[in-house]
């Protein structure tokens, strides 16, 4: 088989790539391609958020008003999750937290090799779980269960290192036209914006796979 890259722009409160990341896992099996190379690249829905984050209920009633228009959204997010193996507790979520730092430890698990765990423990800590994926002790735990040193990301976190490189990441998916999130891109040449279905994920990787002369996405 071909080599199959796969360039995921996200951001890990979006609930939308939580179900893209599932979906992506069983369109993935479908095919038998468990040597693709998944490569997570980071987003921020809004950065606007401070550091220390805000009130997840605050937050989302100033963002939307009144918050019975999410239920349905949330009602839907839930099936579908089910589907693939997500399961969303909404209600547990306090904090909606600003996500660059998750976004520093993602590049420094991509740099050990262990990437894809530590954003799938990122998802599951936040959706599942309503941990604060803002708080740096949080992030250094869910680092140190994907197997990477607990008190050298700490500090790491706790220092500006990569902030620059992460933030000129997100401005340069900016502006190369990404606005919503997640966002797969297929061997550099096939992008497809959305939480598309198993069926369409599998679809889009056959035609990267065969169409050498595609558009980068």
């Amino acid at each position: 088989m071909a080599p199959l890259t796969i360039d995921i722009v996200s951001d890990v409160v979006c609930p939308w790539c939580y179900l893209g990341k599932r979906r992506l896992e069983e369109a993935l099996q479908k095919l038998g391609r468990t040597d693709a190379t998944v490569r997570w690249r980071p987003f921020q829905l809004d950065e606007s958020i401070p550091e220390q984050g805000l009130d997840r209920q605050a937050y989302m009633r100033g963002k939307f008003g009144d918050l019975s228009r999410l239920q349905s959204v949330h009602d839907r997010l839930v099936a579908y999750g089910k589907e693939v193996g997500a399961d969303y507790d909404f209600e547990a979520i306090a904090r909606a937290p600003n996500t660059l730092k998750a976004h520093r430890l993602i590049r420094w698990a991509g740099e050990a090799g262990v990437q894809d765990a530590v954003v799938d423990r990122l998802f599951r800590a936040y959706f599942e779980q309503g941990q604060d994926i803002g708080d740096v002790a949080t992030l250094a735990e869910i680092a140190a269960e994907s197997g990477l040193d607990r008190e050298e990301i700490a500090r790491r976190l706790a220092s500006d290192e990569d902030e620059q490189a992460a933030q000129s990441e997100i401005d340069a998916w900016r502006r190369a036209g990404v606005t919503g999130v997640p966002f797969f891109i297929f061997n550099e040449k096939l992008a497809v914006p959305g939480a598309e279905g198993v069926d369409t994920l599998v679809a889009a990787m056959i035609e990267a796979e065969n169409s050498p002369a595609a558009a980068k996405g």
